[in-house]
């Protein structure tokens, strides 16, 4: 994905569009947290990258409802960029963990030190 399109943004972004194919562009940028403006350029974005594809509701009263659909480039994509955020997580998560773990150590020490009250 390109540099303006973060990966955290269009893992959300195609995660939420597969669930959710007929998001407005407003119910899309308040789900994934980005402006109205950034959810129609992203969402371009992943058009031009062949990622998704863009039809419009023949039947619905609103003849400007659109439905977003992945395309099996972005199904793949969406798994890649799933694993990929996914691995950070994991990485994350295990940074925190010996953070955690090195600060509850030193809790103790210094409780050590001082005695009980």
């Amino acid at each position: 994905m390109s540099h303006a399109l973060s990966q955290e943004v269009s893992y959300r972004l195609l995660k939420y569009l597969a669930d959710h194919p007929d998001a407005t562009q407003r119910q899309l940028a308040i789900e994934v947290g980005i402006s109205l403006g950034k959810a129609n350029y992203c969402l371009r974005a992943l058009m031009e990258k062949g990622l998704l594809k863009v039809r419009n509701f023949g039947n619905s009263r609103r003849k400007t409802a659109y439905m977003y659909v992945l395309t099996p480039k972005g199904i793949e994509e969406k798994v890649n960029i799933t694993y990929a955020f996914l691995r950070r997580k994991i990485s994350e998560y295990d940074l925190l963990s010996k953070e955690i773990e090195k600060l509850t150590d030193e809790v103790r020490a210094l409780s050590s030190e001082t005695g009980p009250a």
